[in-house]
């Protein structure tokens, strides 16, 4: 199984293994290649090679993946004004 990307090639272990000197011509040539293996995915990239920042970037996950965020922003904001107007009746 291939994942192909702009300038990204990405396969599972075992299609990396079968197609090892294709895929590790790619990344001589430019392609960014990685692999999984158990959940977890790797870079192949020849040695000297520098990548710039935004490639090197991880994606984290979310801290509350459940949580409405559009939904807490506007809860907030009608808190906050609630606030706002519970002092200003004071003036």
């Amino acid at each position: 199984m291939y994942i192909c990307y702009y300038g990204l090639v990405q396969v599972t272990i075992t299609r990396f293994r079968q197609d090892l000197f294709r895929l590790v011509e790619e990344a001589i040539g430019g392609e960014l290649v990685q692999f999984v293996y158990k959940g977890m995915v790797f870079q192949v990239v020849p040695e000297g090679t520098q990548m710039n920042k935004l490639e090197r970037l991880v994606g984290q996950p979310t801290l509350a993946p459940d949580v409405d965020l559009e939904q807490a922003s506007k809860d907030l904001a009608a808190e906050m004004e609630a606030e706002w107007l519970k002092d200003w009746s004071g003036i």
